[in-house]
């Protein structure tokens, strides 16, 4: 079992940053992909005309109300091994509808803005930020420039750009980071409002487990660990099966059960959460919706002897 150290945040905890599993900016081989706010307009889009002949790039009206990125941004270096082919295919066809250049230019900023949103999430934030200057009505744009707000700690960009990534998409997807945003601007109750506002029967099997967690998160925020437990206990907490989302969901109810004082439960599922991560990183291979059984044998106390036995010898 891994030392506490490298346990999961606890969902008891409020955010203060990380990321989700699904809160990743888009680039090649992930699922795709906060500004200060201030005056003007300074969202691209293409070339467009001022009167006097002038040519400037702008992102005509304002319909998703982006004129509250600042107007005066300095565009990070993208280095010269960056390209737009790095960005994922379904998020680059999102581009299609700029202009070739600028295109590839956002395409290289959301690339980065993956790259780097680990490491150094300011300096994703302000490809993102440069990202959605050029092209502020695409979703994937809106949706990294709140990925990576959420990553910097700026909880209220990160759920205004959410609420225009749904408007504009339609999808429900990010709705566990609404709801962990909301926690993190310490809303506990709005949070739950949020999370109840969506049948969850209409959302994707992993978007369901992490909006649990996150609902668990703001029942513990409102010292309610008995309704966290039960936000928990779904049908995907299935210890003998391992996917994507079972880590994470193991090691919630491993604290909650931590936190209600039945520390010897909580034990066995921090011990599930460490076999499913290690079988899933055996598993890497597999296709996504492929799952992985979780064997545990029982090997008698004789032939554990006769193993050990057997090794000492050998090493004589």
């Amino acid at each position: 079992m891994s030392d506490s150290s490298d346990r999961p945040r606890r969902s008891s905890e409020r955010p203060t940053g990380g990321r989700p599993s699904r809160g990743r900016p888009a680039n090649g081989g992930s699922d795709r992909g906060r500004v200060d706010r201030a005056k003007g307009n300074p969202f691209t889009r293409g070339a467009a005309t001022e009167r006097g002949g002038r040519e400037r790039e702008l992102e005509d009206r304002d319909p998703y109300g982006i004129k509250s990125v600042r107007g005066r941004h300095d565009d990070p270096v993208i280095p010269d091994d960056v390209k737009a082919g790095d960005l994922d295919r379904v998020a680059r066809a999102q581009l299609k509808t700029l202009s070739k250049e600028n295109a590839e230019e956002v395409a290289r900023h959301l690339a980065m803005a993956a790259r780097l949103i680990a490491d150094d999430p300011e300096l994703a934030h302000q490809h993102a930020t440069s990202a959605a200057r050029r092209a502020g009505r695409i979703a994937v744009v809106r949706e990294t420039l709140a990925i990576t707000a959420y990553a910097t700690g700026d909880f209220a960009l990160a759920l205004r750009e959410l609420r225009t990534y749904r408007r504009i998409s339609g999808r429900n997807d990010q709705l566990p980071l609404m709801v962990d945003s909301e926690r993190g601007l310490e809303r506990p109750d709005k949070a739950l409002e949020l999370g109840r506002s969506v049948d969850r029967a209409s959302l994707p099997v992993e978007v369901q487990v992490e909006l649990s967690i996150a609902m668990s998160g703001a029942r513990l925020d409102q010292s309610k660990p008995d309704l966290a437990l039960i936000e928990l206990e779904i049908p995907q907490l299935d210890a003998n099966r391992a996917f994507s989302w079972s880590p994470a969901l193991f090691a919630a109810y491993a604290t909650v059960l931590e936190d209600l004082g039945r520390q010897d439960e909580a034990d066995s599922w921090w011990a599930s959460a460490d076999r499913a991560a290690d079988a899933l990183e055996g598993g890497a291979g597999l296709d996504e919706d492929e799952t992985i059984e979780i064997v545990e044998e029982d090997v008698p106390l004789s032939e554990v002897s006769e193993t050990t036995a057997s090794d000492d010898e050998a090493t004589r």
